[in-house]
């Protein structure tokens, strides 16, 4: 989907990957929002709600991981630049109809560059630490629908996927 920006921002005219230099960019307020789930089995997510996992808390767990994860990004993708996040917010909510956990991550900062990454990598680690605090009552599960819901700031301007959905 790079021709919707007008190209890959992280190769070189040799096509080569290098980290993209925001020295000169302004600051900005950035905001990012990402989505994802977990879908399971119904008697995993009333296991879930009921605190009776094995491991312990999961939906509590899995937020700090998915807030640890965000400030980690530029430690775990190697072209992100090292950010500092301002607000990192992850939201796990039961879904009886998935069923499973919808996972929403939104991150922040004042800076010269998007914080999409860090809100997708939060959605990542939350769905995946979900997983493993589970996976003993039920390895069928389903990791999915991982994506940036909408992000604002900066000079490639404001998405909202309900507006570019197709």
């Amino acid at each position: 989907m790079a021709g919707a920006q007008g190209g890959l921002t992280h190769i070189d005219a040799s096509g080569e990957a290098h980290m993209v230099d925001v020295g000169d960019k302004a600051e900005t307020t950035r905001i990012a929002t990402a989505s994802g789930y977990v879908r399971m089995q119904p008697e995993t997510l009333s296991l879930i709600r009921e605190g009776n996992a094995k491991k312990g808390d999961v939906i509590g767990t899995a937020r700090l991981a998915g807030i640890m994860a965000a400030k980690q990004t530029a430690n775990l993708i190697p072209l992100c630049h090292p950010l500092m996040l301002t607000k990192i917010a992850v939201e796990i909510v039961p879904d009886d109809a998935l069923p499973g956990l919808r996972v929403s991550a939104t991150a922040k900062l004042t800076g010269r560059t998007g914080v999409e990454m860090e809100a997708l990598t939060a959605v990542s680690v939350a769905c995946l630490t979900i997983y493993d605090m589970a996976k003993a009552a039920d390895r069928l599960m389903e990791i999915g629908g991982i994506r940036l819901e909408e992000k604002s700031g900066g000079k490639s301007g404001d998405f909202r996927l309900a507006e570019n959905a197709k």
